[in-house]
């Protein structure tokens, strides 16, 4: 045999055995979807501290937006639903090492996580917004000149506010979100920009005084987390979310537990 014909065999058998390799991690790998609907159960990974999206209620059970979309995932998919309580930080290792089969779990999507997971289409609206009086006229960032805002400092809404007021708005930055949302109670500031959960707990907790939701500084929504290389999985998710989405469900649970309709921009 000549040097050339060797040579041939040789690369040719190193990519049978390349191809052997990659067949075998394929196989490994199983996919999702059809492990799920096989076993009749999806596990969850869900927040358990983290209202409205989900905590332990006076019956000691969990609920939240989080929990909602959980069982509407298992009730879509005809199978029962294990919820595998996740904190932020060990989230996306749940998913990544399989002990979860997805992530609802208030996942935002940014450029990092997506080398690493695959995300479905929005499910939830988390936007931070200014908030004032019914009586002030503001729907956009120029309605802020001249105006005093409140904000915590170096929180996500501190820096799209501050990129998007006029010159001669005043942000008054605080340390937190409780003194943010003091300054405004008291009248130390006409406005105040907040995330909507918060907003949402200062409506609730006190009637001090009117606050009312202007605009959107940022919307940051949530998505369901998937692992990589689950397309069927994702596309499943996704036919979900847009069911929910055209006969209501979502919106019934974006009022629910937002305190907002779902925006037709989700």
């Amino acid at each position: 045999m000549s040097r050339s014909s060797l040579l041939s065999r040789r690369l040719a058998l190193q990519a049978l055995a390349a191809c052997a390799s990659i067949g075998m991690m394929a196989g490994v790998h199983a996919d999702v979807l059809e492990k799920v609907q096989k076993a009749g159960v999806i596990r969850v990974a869900i927040p358990q501290d983290f209202p409205p999206f989900g905590s332990l209620g006076s019956d000691l059970k969990l609920q939240g937006y989080d929990i909602d979309m959980a069982n509407l995932v298992g009730q879509e998919l005809g199978v029962k639903v294990e919820l595998v309580p996740v904190t932020s930080t060990n989230r996306i290792p749940y998913l990544t090492t399989s002990k979860a089969d997805i992530v609802i779990s208030s996942l935002g999507k940014n450029a990092e996580r997506e080398k690493v997971i695959d995300f479905t289409k929005a499910y939830v609206p988390f936007p931070k917004s200014v908030y004032g009086p019914a009586n002030v006229a503001i729907s956009g960032p120029a309605d802020l000149a001249g105006k005093t805002i409140g904000v915590t400092r170096g929180s996500t809404e501190d820096l799209a506010l501050t990129a998007l007021a006029p010159k001669d708005a005043t942000i008054r930055r605080y340390e937190d979100n409780n003194s943010t949302a003091t300054s405004y109670l008291s009248g130390q500031v006409e406005l105040v920009t907040l995330g909507n959960i918060v907003a949402n707990a200062v409506r609730e907790k006190s009637k001090q005084r009117d606050f009312d939701v202007k605009f959107a500084v940022e919307d940051t929504p949530c998505f369901i987390g998937v692992a990589k290389g689950e397309g069927a999985l994702v596309e499943k998710l996704n036919s979900i979310i847009d069911k929910a989405k055209a006969d209501g469900r979502l919106n019934a649970m974006s009022v629910k537990w937002m305190q907002m309709e779902l925006p037709a921009s989700l």
